[in-house]
């Protein structure tokens, strides 16, 4: 029996140990199958187990990945109003729903005998239009386009002057009339538009005296407006919501008057996060947007620094350079020592890149190298001025004065724009208040020495540009004389409204005078300066608008030695084409090449119409769309600038640079007046 109980238990327990066997996987079979299964080679396996443990797999999901912007279109408005001080010009306006509504809008204000004076020669019911702007304040001004109906009996709106107006959005619905909705806005002001020769007249332009602009003549009275990030459909939650305002809200935050942090994101709801624009973007808008969309949803920190080794590869090739510098600037202050090793790259597109990421990160590093851009090259001259606008640093200033001493018109004004937009009393720019219509700005450029390369410059011309005048017609009713000795040629007979300029050959003095009925007469000698006559007119009455037409009238009858621009402002969305490489060209001449026609050049669009800076932009829709073919992003040859016809495209003095230039720096020709003209033929 005992024998028995022993081998019992000598059976559990052999029983026990094979079933642990099994549950710890020591069966020798499961051995031999896990064998056949391995790597023949024990190095081979070893390594790779090693990679897959310490290898990071960077994938990073941005916010512009599971956001839409919105906030960034313009609101048109429309309202009627009442032209006055013409000269016999006016007319009776025809019944009208217009009609109706003026005279409605008359009584409200208790004005008297409404209908004669909507009969009176000297006044005209016009159709006021207007965009209202992204991101504008409560009390902040815009431009506004006023023009006469198509059967108005008026004629011209020269000299006129539009009365308070409203402005609201509008429809037409037909049975129910014009019904408005709330008012957004109201406009008055001088009207802006555009001179014409009595050549121009005969050949049927007249028209063009039917409408005209109002520059800063609208004033929003609407809430401030904001930008907002919309979360798509199938990501839409109150926690992703937080999520992307407190990632936002970690990377840019601003201080408020009692020095509390707040960050410029707030989620509203589970689809809406309401954004803020950061100070340092005010003036460029789009690519504080730009670098929203490349702040990273979701990352670790051993993920990021993984990423900025990758980025630190990218942004020294030409082609990534520009998306890298934006992943970096979303990233902030750290990644500052990587944009900063970027500017010792020989090529001038990686260092624009890096600098204009610098420059948003308050580094002045670049400073030199967005000077360059700017200089260089026309497509990246309108971001480069942006940037060094951003830079409240002396070199900024610096650059800018010399900037404003070279040849090209648009590099000449939008320097003198940014330097503007940085500091308005910079004693070089500093404007002299013309009763509170415009600025007048008369630079000493004819002192300032150029010290670096002018690539539009002529053999044996003048080292500063020369003498330029500068006009406005959109946003900043303002003119701009480069040059402060600049005077009028005699002969000379001009008119600013109802300032008349004469003068004899020879005199070396000029009278200003002004005869009107019922006024005492007015006459006063001045010598030829231009800036003395045009302090003196606008002293007499005269506006922004007519000091604009004598510019332009004397500078059409050659009475003005130096350039008139109008809007010589640099423009975004152009061609960039990348230089050929010099191992190309040695090769071709080596012989090694079987060819005998060097490679293309790859274009590259820098930016688009529609991500101008905000102190460039025009204020009005753009004509043409920002998308582009497929085509467009990579020219198969360029042959020459010419034949591309999307070099570049600057404003009238970059059209007239000397033939010996660069052929990728060859614009089309344009006359000063067409380009006036321009934006009335919209």
């Amino acid at each position: 029996m005992k024998n028995t109980v022993n081998l019992l238990i000598v059976v559990l327990i052999v029983a026990a140990g094979f079933t642990g066997c099994q549950k710890l996987n020591l069966n020798p079979q499961s051995w031999l199958k896990s064998a056949s299964m391995r790597s023949q080679s024990p190095d081979e396996d070893e390594t790779t187990s090693e990679i897959e443990k310490f290898e990071t797999k960077v994938e990073t999901p941005f916010i512009g990945e599971y956001t839409q912007i919105t906030g960034k279109n313009l609101i048109a408005l429309q309202g009627v109003g009442l032209v006055t001080g013409l000269n016999g010009t006016g007319g009776n306006p025809p019944p009208s729903v217009h009609r109706e509504a003026l005279l409605r809008e008359m009584r409200r204000r208790n004005v008297k005998n409404p209908n004669q004076i909507l009969r009176s020669p000297s006044t005209a019911l016009v159709i006021v239009k207007a965009y209202l702007p992204p991101l504008i304040r409560k009390g902040e001004t815009f431009d506004v386009e006023v023009y006469l109906p198509g059967n108005s009996e008026a004629t011209s709106l020269e000299g006129g002057w539009l009365m308070e107006s409203y402005l609201a959005e509008q429809a037409m619905i037909q049975g129910r009339g014009l019904l408005k909705g709330h008012i957004l806005a109201k406009a008055q002001g001088p009207i802006l538009i555009p001179p014409m020769s009595e050549e121009d007249r005969k050949k049927g332009t007249s028209g063009l005296l039917r409408r005209g602009r109002i520059l800063a003549g609208g004033i929003s009275v609407a809430e401030d407006r904001d930008l907002a990030l919309y979360l798509r459909n199938d990501f839409k939650s109150i926690r992703n919501a937080q999520r992307i305002a407190n990632r936002i809200g970690t990377r840019f935050h601003h201080f408020d008057k009692y020095g509390i942090e707040e960050p410029l994101a707030e989620a509203k709801t589970d689809k809406k996060v309401v954004l803020k624009l950061k100070p340092r973007y005010k003036h460029n808008d789009s690519r504080y947007l730009q670098v929203v969309r490349y702040i990273a949803f979701r990352e670790t920190d051993v993920a990021q620094r993984v990423r900025m080794q990758k980025l630190t590869e990218e942004i020294m090739i030409p082609e990534k350079a520009e998306r890298a510098s934006i992943e970096l600037e979303a990233i902030g202050k750290k990644s500052i020592p990587i944009l900063k090793s970027a500017l010792k790259s020989p090529l001038l597109e990686v260092r624009f890149h890096a600098a204009v990421a610098l420059a948003y990160l308050d580094d002045g590093s670049g400073i030199k190298d967005l000077a360059d851009a700017a200089r260089e090259e026309p497509a990246f001259r309108v971001y480069a001025l942006a940037a060094m606008s951003a830079l409240d640093e002396p070199e900024a200033h610096l650059h800018l004065r010399e900037l404003m001493s070279m040849t090209s018109a648009e590099t000449r004004y939008g320097a003198f724009r940014a330097l503007w937009t940085l500091d308005k009393n910079d004693p070089f720019i500093r404007g002299e208040n013309m009763n509170d219509q415009f600025l007048l700005h008369v630079l000493q450029t004819e002192l300032e020495t150029v010290t670096t390369h002018d690539p539009n410059a002529k053999e044996g011309g003048p080292k500063n540009g020369g003498p330029m005048i500068h006009v406005t017609h959109r946003k900043h009713p303002e003119v701009v004389l480069f040059g402060s000795e600049q005077e009028f040629r005699v002969p000379i007979t001009v008119r600013a409204g109802k300032v008349l300029i004469t003068g004899a050959p020879g005199v070396e003095q000029l009278t200003v005078s002004k005869y009107e009925v019922d006024e005492p007469d007015q006459r006063k000698l001045v010598s030829k300066n231009i800036a003395v006559v045009i302090r003196t007119a606008v002293d007499m009455g005269a506006s922004y608008p007519d000091i604009a037409q004598m510019i332009l009238q004397a500078h059409q009858q050659g009475n003005i030695e130096g350039q008139v621009e109008i809007d010589a402002l640099p423009e975004g969305g152009r061609m960039y084409y990348r230089p050929v490489h010099d191992d190309s060209l040695l090769a071709l001449k080596s012989g090694d090449l079987k060819s005998a026609k060097p490679k293309p050049k790859k274009g590259s669009r820098v930016g688009n119409q529609n991500m101008v800076p905000n102190i460039f932009t025009t204020g009005a829709p753009s004509t043409s769309g920002s998308r582009r073919s497929k085509e467009e992003s990579e020219e198969p040859e360029i042959e020459s600038a010419s034949e591309s016809g999307d070099k570049g495209k600057a404003t009238l003095i970059d059209s007239r640079k000397p033939e010996s230039t660069d052929e990728d720096d060859k614009f089309v020709k344009q006359n000063t007046f067409q380009s006036w003209f321009r934006y009335f033929y919209k």
